[in-house]
């Protein structure tokens, strides 16, 4: 993926992870569109800078999605970067039964989300020059939080998603992962102070550092989510399962 002289769209650009990734691509002359939900943070998030966009967009939405996506290609016709960075994460209790909204929002927006806008753009992507699809997913997909189950399940689902979208777009369209670790940002309450969370400016850095490489590498995985990826490969899952499940 190039550094310079994209069109990107990144998705959950309001905040986090998104808010920074999309500061640091435009700090590299890239034109940035951010959605998201909330538009004072949108609004934040673009303040003072040019060839910054910010668009409302609820991914829980199938035809929010597809007028989203014909509004933007009309607009920005040389887009040719989605970032699916949009994300929700919650805690569950599986030990009775319960209302299940909770897990099946999390499915929406963490699964169907992405697939879904990956869907609407792929034709249009397809039939620009270096373009690319990058998926955010989780350390947490390779070794789950028992606390957060659904939304483990969901970033172990894009994973295994995004691997066979490489395959099928090989050749057409740059497919590549990128797998936090646990980050200092707002999504889950005390998370953005939390001891032991990577800071947010040191993760966003060393992602757009990773970025850089040529090739670009097929996973983005900073050095602080290595223990959860290379876990079961290394024949250490139940013991990083164990130490996980204890923070």
């Amino acid at each position: 993926m190039k550094s310079s002289g994209n069109t990107i769209l990144v998705t959950g650009g309001g905040s986090g992870i998104g808010r920074a990734l999309a500061h640091r691509w435009h700090d590299q002359g890239n034109t940035v569109i951010i959605a998201g939900r909330r538009r004072q943070a949108l609004e934040e998030t673009i303040a003072g800078r040019a060839n910054m966009a910010a668009v409302t967009l609820d991914v829980e939405s199938p035809e929010a999605i597809d007028t989203f996506v014909a509004d933007l290609v009309a607009a920005h016709p040389a887009l040719n970067i989605l970032v699916n960075n949009a994300g929700v994460m919650d805690r569950e209790d599986l030990t009775t039964r319960r209302d299940l909204r909770v897990a099946e929002a999390t499915i929406v927006t963490n699964l169907l989300g992405p697939i879904r806008l990956t869907n609407a753009l792929v034709d249009h992507l397809a039939a620009q020059a270096d373009s690319a699809i990058v998926n955010i997913s989780s350390g947490l997909g390779f070794v789950p939080l028992k606390a957060a189950p659904t939304y483990s399940a969901t970033k172990a689902a894009i994973h295994s998603y995004t691997i066979s979208l490489r395959e099928q777009l090989r050749g057409r369209i740059e497919v590549i992962e990128v797998a936090p670790p646990a980050v200092r940002t707002d999504l889950t309450p005390g998370q953005s102070t939390r001891e032991g969370y990577m800071p947010l400016d040191d993760f966003a850095d060393e992602v757009i550092a990773l970025f850089r490489q040529a090739p670009t590498p097929a996973e983005i995985l900073v050095k602080n989510v290595h223990f959860l990826r290379a876990a079961e490969a290394e024949g250490r899952f139940s013991e990083a399962l164990g130490m996980l499940n204890k923070m």
